[in-house]
């Protein structure tokens, strides 16, 4: 007979006291404040005068049309790439050494996509048309399609998603262990868990499949935002089979250096070097200079093939890029991607890490990656025309700084002021030990199965539609508001999660006293089989029942 034996930890967790505020913590919140109000009014001008208070100009016409906001979008979207990677990674293969960081990334990845939402607002000269005829009418082919269906509705719910199922178990703690003032903010986020085993080990099993489900969702956001660029043909420098591996890769190397500077700041400004140990910070800075030495490579295959195989006026971007107009942010950005590779790989063959090192490699590759960015959208703009048309010169006003800059502080608000409310690092757990089996629960699967099912129909509809394949001849949608339903449809199926793990449980009828008896007298005890460690979500039977006569 097979049994169900799942995991179950000995003590409830213990997670570490909310840090004191230092000076630090106060003087950065106050800094990221006065820049949000900064971009507030920086943004405000341009919406009164309009577009010409930047340098966003029409290309051929002396200027680009997509300049330092793209770029930044692509750059928001790329840093939260690393964070909820990191932390579906740790998830999956069970690395001990990442656990300390996975919350603060799952946190970056959520800030970041918000950082970028507010970027692509700012680049829309009417957002209030944008925002109500995106839903209505928007097209597949469009690229804010993409950016508000795959990488808002998609990517960024399924990361919230993520971050609410693994903090309840902390939030029940914080009931008891937090300020009583929040005690409504715990409760709510705890929405009943309970330190069960079957809580547990339901846990286990939901995380487990939600991050599995997230990582492809991943490649596909960002490889969309390289397909933007990658496949138009009539644009001289974007046209690329490297757009889409190479947004990811420099997404990842991006987000890895962000995440370390989140760690480091965090362990400086809130004293908490003993939650984020060193040991977390050195396996972060060796996956930096493995993703920086592939993107360099990239660099390095994009550069030799436009050269000496590349149309000629893919010929001509190239040479402006590495040795004209655009040379000095070139070298820059490919000096801070290899100093970003050469620090950690140097520490890593002395076997000598330093945490400020790989900071510093940190801080490098995310200057560097900005740069590259910027690389990628502007020159194509003003020296990849393919008619005779005067060249364009771009370089951002101080209305795109600002603005930038109070996207930028709203990450950084962000973490600084959630780490005050909610530990930024995940309770103290004992080791797994098999204890008990779990109870069957066949109609939670149901429930889930339905709603799933329900979820990819929504999908379907929605994205066909958006296609205009019931369309016909007309250029609307057959089916009002069909991008919102494809939208609906994918964050409705990143709930099947919450579904299922939030389900209330049915209440079973206990055994009376004879019928326990009776089998007591009939049938042997079940042989427990020793504690060992394993997952949640691990099953193995036990060990054959021998008759007694």
């Amino acid at each position: 007979m097979t049994r169900r034996i799942y995991a179950l930890t000995r003590a409830r967790s213990r997670p570490s006291p909310l840090p004191a505020g230092s000076l630090g913590w106060y003087a950065l919140v106050t800094l990221a404040l006065g820049l949000i109000a900064l971009g507030a009014y920086a943004y405000s001008v341009q919406y009164r005068e309009g577009y010409i208070v930047t340098n966003l100009r029409n290309p051929g016409r002396g200027g680009a049309a997509w300049g330092l906001y793209i770029a930044m979008d692509v750059y928001f979207v790329g840093v939260s790439f690393a964070g909820i990677t990191v932390a579906s990674i740790a998830r999956l293969f069970q690395l001990r050494v990442l656990e300390p960081v996975t919350r603060l990334a799952e946190l970056l990845t959520i800030a970041a996509l918000m950082a970028g939402a507010i970027v692509v607002i700012a680049d829309l000269g009417r957002p209030g048309h944008g925002l109500l005829e995106l839903p209505l009418l928007a097209r597949p082919s469009s690229p804010f399609f993409g950016t508000f269906t795959l990488v808002v509705a998609g990517y960024l719910f399924s990361s919230m998603v993520a971050f609410f199922l693994t903090g309840r178990r902390d939030a029940a703690t914080m009931i008891v262990r937090g300020p009583s003032k929040l005690r409504w903010f715990y409760r709510a986020w705890a929405s009943g868990y309970r330190f069960t085993p079957t809580e547990h080990a339901r846990h286990g099993r939901t995380t487990f499949w939600l991050a599995i489900t997230i990582l492809p969702l991943l490649v596909v956001a960002h490889s969309t935002l390289g397909f933007i660029f990658g496949i138009q043909a009539g644009r001289p420098g974007w046209y690329s089979a490297l757009q889409a591996p190479g947004f990811l890769v420099l997404a990842g190397a991006s987000g890895t250096g962000m995440l370390i500077l989140a760690a480091v700041i965090m362990r400086r400004m809130l004293r908490l070097k003993t939650a984020i140990p060193d040991s977390a910070i050195h396996w972060l800075g060796g996956f930096l200079w493995v993703l920086s030495l592939v993107y360099l490579y990239f660099t390095v295959v994009e550069e030799l093939t436009a050269t000496y195989a590349g149309p000629h006026m893919d010929r001509h971007v190239a040479h402006e890029i590495v040795t004209g107009a655009y040379s000095a942010s070139f070298w820059v950005a490919v000096s801070c991607l290899f100093l970003a590779f050469l620090i950690p790989f140097l520490q890593y063959l002395r076997r000598r890490p330093s945490v400020t090192g790989i900071a510093i490699a940190g801080a490098l590759v995310n200057v560097g990656a900005l740069l590259k960015r910027l690389l990628i959208v502007v020159p194509s703009q003003t020296h990849g025309s393919y008619l005779a048309v005067e060249k364009g010169v771009y370089s951002p006003s101080w209305i795109e700084w600002s603005i930038m800059a109070a996207a930028a502080s709203v990450v950084l608000l962000i973490l600084l002021v959630f780490a005050r409310i909610f530990p930024i690092t995940h309770g103290h757990e004992e080791e797994l030990t098999r204890d008990t089996p779990l109870a069957r629960d066949s109609l939670r699967k149901v429930v889930a199965i339905v709603w799933a099912l329900i979820a990819l129909v929504l999908v379907v509809v929605g994205l066909t539609d958006s296609f205009r394949l019931w369309s016909g001849d007309e250029l609307d949608p057959r089916i009002p508001f069909s991008p919102v339903i494809f939208a609906a449809g994918v964050m409705m199926l990143f709930t099947t999660a919450v579904v299922y793990e939030l389900l209330p449980a049915r209440r079973t009828r206990k055994r009376s006293a004879r019928v326990v008896d009776r089998a007591r007298t009939k049938i042997p005890p079940p042989r427990l089989a020793l504690a060992t460690p394993l997952r949640a979500t691990e099953r193995r039977p036990l060990p054959p029942q021998r008759s007694q006569s």
